[in-house]
């Protein structure tokens, strides 16, 4: 199949690339670079450095390389900054998101997956929260996400008046870790990630790590998240293509493994893994943390038949740490 992947020299755009061409597909991928990198692409993937709001580039490249299916990772994601600047966050994420969507209904793409994210939930009331809690979100980064959400369902409303665009959102939870087989992982500068950062740490590349807020409502007082192998996720969007491919109707899935860790638990393990030991300081909450968000993931695995292959905390950390110390040592 022809797909487009924008965001594809991104961090899970990349990884998602990859899985694509090795199942088949012919990858297409957009990216403005702002925080990808060209040697992320797959070698064999057509790459266009260009912006995914340029609507008439993409309509060009649509039409060009007929394209049937677009996986949309595009996007800022730092929680923090979308608060201190949350116009930055709507023109680039759902300004451009509008956009794409219009040259893709325009040009007839009958599938789109969609990279959304569990800030949508904002403080959950339940845990493993399911995809049938309202969405309340309380930062503009996971507004930005629910409003590209409500733009594709939508769309897919609109069919009885349009050409069909059925559409998967999957909506992650923390993810990190490196390609298990090696030669890729998060190389986002200043990340705010909790894995990325102490595995930096770890590996000298920064000088500790902060613990933001140590009063929460959980049993060691440190937020508590659903960490997810990025291998997983991209699979997750193989399976979602598939899905959508086979005729499957338009949906919105959890994407993390139901269990999370704290961020105490999550330093202990990195601490273990790597051997080494780094500053860490106890602070005051960040802007728009939630205490706990756990994924039930009951529906993706029922919907897509997702069966993810590393569950498992102390192998995230460990492929993470091994790409800091290849990636760092250039």
């Amino acid at each position: 199949m022809n797909v487009l992947v924008s965001g594809g020299a991104g961090y899970i755009g990349s990884h998602t690339s990859h899985q694509l061409v090795e199942a088949g597909h012919n990858v297409t991928v957009v990216d403005n670079l702002y925080s990808g990198y060209s040697w992320a692409v797959p070698e064999s993937a057509d790459f266009h450095q260009i912006d995914v709001g340029n609507i008439d580039a993409i309509s060009d490249l649509l039409k060009h390389n007929n394209i049937e299916a677009v996986l949309h990772f595009a996007g800022y994601i730092v929680v923090p900054e979308s608060v201190a600047n949350p116009i930055k966050y709507y023109n680039n994420n759902v300004v451009a998101s509008c956009r794409l969507i219009e040259a893709c209904h325009v040009h007839g793409i009958s599938s789109f997956i969609f990279s959304s994210s569990a800030a949508v939930y904002g403080n959950a009331t339940t845990s493993p929260v399911p995809e049938t809690q309202t969405p309340n979100p309380i930062t503009p980064y996971g507004r930005t996400k629910l409003a590209i959400e409500w733009m594709l369902q939508d769309l897919s409303n609109s069919a009885p008046h349009n050409s069909p665009m059925r559409h998967v959102s999957l909506r992650y939870f923390n993810v990190a870790g490196a390609r298990v087989s090696g030669g890729l992982g998060q190389a986002t500068a200043n990340a705010t990630h909790l894995i990325k950062v102490a595995c930096e740490a770890a590996d000298g590349s920064r000088n500790g790590v902060s613990i933001f807020g140590t009063d929460y409502d959980t049993p060691d007082g440190t937020c508590i998240r659903d960490y997810i192998h990025v291998d997983d996720l991209a699979a997750a969007h193989v399976d979602a293509l598939n899905y959508l491919s086979s005729g499957g109707a338009s949906c919105t899935l959890n994407c993390g493994y139901g269990r999370g860790f704290s961020v105490r638990e999550v330093l202990n393990v990195v601490h273990r893994v790597s051997g080494k030991s780094f500053p860490v300081t106890e602070t005051s909450r960040r802007a728009g943390d939630p205490a706990q968000v756990v994924a039930d993931n009951t529906r993706i695995r029922e919907v897509l038949d997702w069966q993810p292959q590393y569950d498992d905390l102390e192998l995230i950390c460990r492929t993470a740490l091994d790409w800091e110390a290849s990636y760092s040592s250039g």
